[in-house]
């Protein structure tokens, strides 16, 4: 869906990602394919320059987007954002450029909660800068579950999913080692991300979704011969999200539910880590992938791949993830309003 200037109330808020990695560029390039005309970008005017935004109109709110002209880039520059960031080196990780990415991130939350913005995208950050920045978060996820907290109120749950064409993958643990992530996976963590896909789910058809649960081990345990967190722990939260009417079944054999659920005997996957789950979908294609945060009081989507550093200011780069996070996040804004 292309909308002219002028038509949305609220604009899509895009986020600069990380300055030395490849989200300028893919910016730049999805607004030139007239994919970005809802969306008001939040970042350093410079480095959209240097990634090839011919032209760049600077402004101070997403309700200035309406008067942008035509083939210009309305970008806004974060209260805070540090100095310099088009000088810094392209492909390398900065403290300037994590902490750079962060304010875009806390600014676009602002607006969203204001209801200034309909709804976020994020380009990707690199988790090293944003550390080197002395920020404590591992990734988007965990700083969006912060930033969309009030003071003092615990942290809502969310849950990562990813999503193409074919696939909806929907994870219990995410950015953890594979030894602590096995320790999160609890009755209580399943059962939740039952219920935050359901209801996530919910809101796209009008057919209650159908939700497969992968098992955690190697045959989804085998009756227990090879583990027994399917029966202990993942089997048990199946059933007691049944007992609430959700459409849960499992758990499946890790290697084989995602092809099942391909061929169209499920809506989606809920997969126990983040490798098990993201694997299927990155394998059938980066760039046909969207990073959707499950359980936020706001729509925020994201491209399926990283920052590339490798190919970062060499013109290689490919907008097509962050184009599919655009309409998904378009699709999603329509189905909150239509509920």
């Amino acid at each position: 869906m292309k909308t002219r200037r002028g038509e949305a109330a609220r604009p899509l808020l895009v986020t600069m990602g990380d300055a030395a990695g490849i989200g300028p560029e893919i910016i730049v390039r999805a607004f030139a394919q007239g994919q970005l005309a809802d969306a008001v970008v939040l970042g350093c005017p410079a480095v959209l320059r240097r990634a090839g935004s011919p032209m760049t109109a600077v402004i101070e709110s997403p309700a200035d987007l309406a008067a942008v002209a035509p083939g210009c880039l309305p970008v806004l520059a974060p209260p805070g954002l540090p100095e310099g960031l088009a000088t810094l080196p392209l492909g390398r990780i900065d403290a300037r450029n994590g902490a750079a990415a962060a304010c875009c991130i806390e600014h676009a939350v602002r607006l969203v909660q204001a209801g200034a913005g309909a709804g976020i995208v994020t380009a990707p950050i690199h988790k090293e800068a944003l550390a080197a920045a002395g920020l404590p978060y591992p990734g988007h996820t965990e700083m969006l579950q912060t930033l969309a907290a009030a003071p003092g109120a615990p942290l809502p749950p969310v849950r990562m999913m990813l999503a193409n064409d074919e696939l909806r993958v929907v994870l219990v643990t995410i950015h953890l080692s594979l030894r602590r992530a096995i320790a999160a996976v609890t009755f209580e963590a399943v059962l939740d991300t039952l219920r935050i896909a359901h209801r996530a789910a919910a809101a796209w058809s009008a057919q209650p979704p159908r939700i497969a649960v992968a098992g955690l081990n190697p045959h989804a345990g085998e009756g227990g011969l090879f583990g027994d967190e399917e029966i202990r722990t993942i089997g048990p939260a199946v059933q007691a999200a049944l007992a609430e009417g959700i459409a849960a079944s499992g758990p499946y054999a890790p290697d084989t539910v995602f092809m099942r659920a391909r061929r169209g005997e499920f809506d989606l996957v809920v997969a126990m880590t983040h490798d098990h789950g993201l694997i299927p979908v990155k394998y059938l294609g980066v760039e046909k992938g969207v990073n959707v945060t499950l359980g936020l009081p706001f729509v925020r989507t994201s491209p399926d791949h990283g920052t590339a550093f490798d190919i970062a200011g060499q013109g290689r780069a490919d907008p097509a993830s962050l184009v599919a996070a655009t309409q998904m996040a378009r699709r999603l804004v329509q189905a909150g309003s239509a509920g």
